[in-house]
Order: structure tokens, then C-alpha cells, then sequence
């Protein structure tokens, strides 16, 4: 027989979803726990800042958390997403929005860590490999802006070169890619504005196109998509799983959440849409922007 289908719900389901995050990593004879393995540091970040964003982030033992950060470091200056993987950009922001979260940064050598991300750009063109191995992406030039920021150590990147590089990257449409010339998606869209943020260069968006574009996205049944022809997903609306129906994941439950926070419902924590992170720890850091006028 086949399983009922959901009923849909308009109530914010608090104490599921943190339950629901609390028991992430009681799942340890299920394939999906280590499937997802090179994720792990990644969900810790998505998971705490969802439980943060709730009021709750006490769920998470602080002390097991830093521990566990700090076994995912390498001595280059990098994170991998768990012990014993290589170090990215990706693994390495979590990281370090993981120990800004718990006021801990002084547990790592920030100059080392400033020092590994710097060494990924790219003398030619200003754009960010996510590792050793040379991939180029928008996401990595957000990473690593988005990172060095948080250590207070933008001055170690060429950061007019970097901004030259994520310009090339708007499309005809006014979104934005992986690369130049390659298709404009929402993902990109939220790392090269958070890049450009970040270095105060909001001037270079053409905000009429990309508020069109980003309009666009949205379906008739209100979920939004993250480019043309394509379905619903959850990171741009609210939520648990990426659509009705499918399975929940501690990714699409952080993006749900402050996707609400930043709609100002059921009096969750306000989030920084730029760092995605608690607007408190941003604050902290002296790092987050004023308000936008209309």
C-alpha cells in the first residue's frame, strides 16, 4: 500500500525541527549518514545555525562541536568536511562560521587560516579554486571573501581583483554564474551578491534586471526555483525538504528557516542574509552591514 501523502501544514513546526536536527547524527547504520561523510562539517554549520536562528543552539554540546571543528583542520590552514579529508574553501567557511558562532576563533590560528585562502586566488584573474586541484567558481570567490571577513582579513586578497572577477560572471539577465558565461543560477546569485556585499560593491548589480529575474523564479503555487523551467526548491522559500513530499535534510531545513527568518515569522532569531548566519554573531564580529534603504 502506498504511503498518505503529507498533509500540508502553514504552522512552523519548531520542536519537530529541532528534534529533527538534535537526531541527525543518531542515524550511524543508515547509508545516507555516511554517504553524505564530506558533508559532515557542512551539516554541523547548517544544523547549528538552524537551531540558533530557533533560539536553541544549547541542543548541540558547544565543547563536542569545537572538537569536532577542530578535528576537520588541517595544519595548511584549511578544513576538510571530516577528519581525514582534504581541505576546501566550502568545508573551511563552515568551519569558521561554526567557531564565530561559538565565539571560539581564538581556538585556531587565524593567520594560517587567512593564509590558506588567500593562497587559492588566482593571480590572473581574481577568482578563487576551491583547493589545490584548480576548480574555478563564484562559490569559492564568496567562501573565501565570506571567510577572510569573518577573521578580519580581507587585506590578505587582491579584493579589487576578486570583485572584477565575480562582475564577469553577471549574464545578460542581470543574474549570475559559476563563471563567465555560465548559466545564471539562484545559488550563484546569493554567493556573488553576499561576495559583493562583503567587499561593498553593490553598485556593480544591476538591481532592477536581477530583482526581475529573482521575481521570475517564483511559481504559482509560491515556491520559488533556482532558474528558469525547473521546480520548486526550498533554499529559496521555506521548510524542510526541497519541495512537498520529498525527504526532509538539514541543508533545505537551514535555508527554509532563514528564508522565514528573513520574513520575520514565528519570531525566529533575525539572520544576516549575507554571512547566513545569527545576525547576534555578525553583529559581534563587526561585521554586519546596515540595513538597505527601500
Amino acid at each position: 500500500m502506498a504511503s498518505p501523502e503529507p498533509t500540508p501544514t502553514t504552522t512552523f513546526l519548531r520542536d519537530l525541527h529541532i528534534r529533527f536536527i538534535e537526531n541527525l547524527d543518531k542515524q550511524k547504520d543508515s547509508l545516507e549518514y555516511w554517504m553524505s561523510e564530506h558533508l559532515r562539517l557542512n551539516g554541523v554549520y547548517w544544523g547549528l545555525t538552524a537551531l540558533a536562528l530557533m533560539g536553541r543552539s544549547e541542543v548541540l554540546d558547544r565543547e563536542d562541536v569545537i572538537k569536532y571543528v577542530l578535528s576537520c583542520y588541517h595544519d595548511v590552514g584549511g578544513f576538510g568536511g571530516h577528519p581525514g579529508h582534504d581541505p576546501h574553501l566550502l568545508y573551511t567557511l563552515s568551519g569558521i562560521q561554526i567557531l564565530a558562532t561559538y565565539d571560539a576563533l581564538d581556538r585556531i590560528d587565524r593567520a594560517q587560516v587567512a593564509k590558506f585562502v588567500s593562497s587559492l586566488q588566482k593571480k590572473d584573474s581574481g577568482a578563487f579554486a576551491g583547493d589545490e586541484w584548480g576548480e574555478v567558481d563564484t562559490r569559492f570567490s564568496y567562501c573565501a571573501v565570506a571567510c577572510l571577513s569573518l577573521l578580519g582579513a580581507l587585506d590578505q586578497i587582491d579584493l579589487d581583483r576578486a570583485v572584477a572577477f565575480v562582475a564577469q560572471c553577471r549574464n545578460f539577465d542581470g543574474a549570475y554564474g559559476s563563471e563567465p558565461g555560465a548559466e545564471s543560477h539562484a545559488g550563484q546569485v546569493f554567493c556573488c551578491v553576499g561576495m559583493l556585499a562583503i567587499a561593498n560593491r553593490l553598485d556593480l548589480i544591476d538591481q532592477d534586471m536581477l530583482g526581475t529575474w529573482l521575481a521570475d523564479r517564483q511559481l504559482k503555487n509560491g515556491g520559488l526555483n533556482g532558474r528558469p523551467q525547473k521546480l520548486e526548491d526550498d533554499p529559496e522559500t521555506g521548510g524542510i525538504a526541497d519541495r512537498a513530499g520529498d525527504v526532509p535534510d538539514v541543508f533545505h531545513t537551514l535555508f527554509g528557516i532563514t528564508g522565514l527568518s528573513l520574513l520575520n515569522y514565528e519570531n525566529l532569531d533575525p539572520v544576516d542574509p549575507v554571512y547566513c548566519m545569527p545576525l547576534s554573531v555578525t553583529r559581534r564580529l563587526g561585521v554586519a552591514r546596515p540595513p538597505l534603504s527601500p
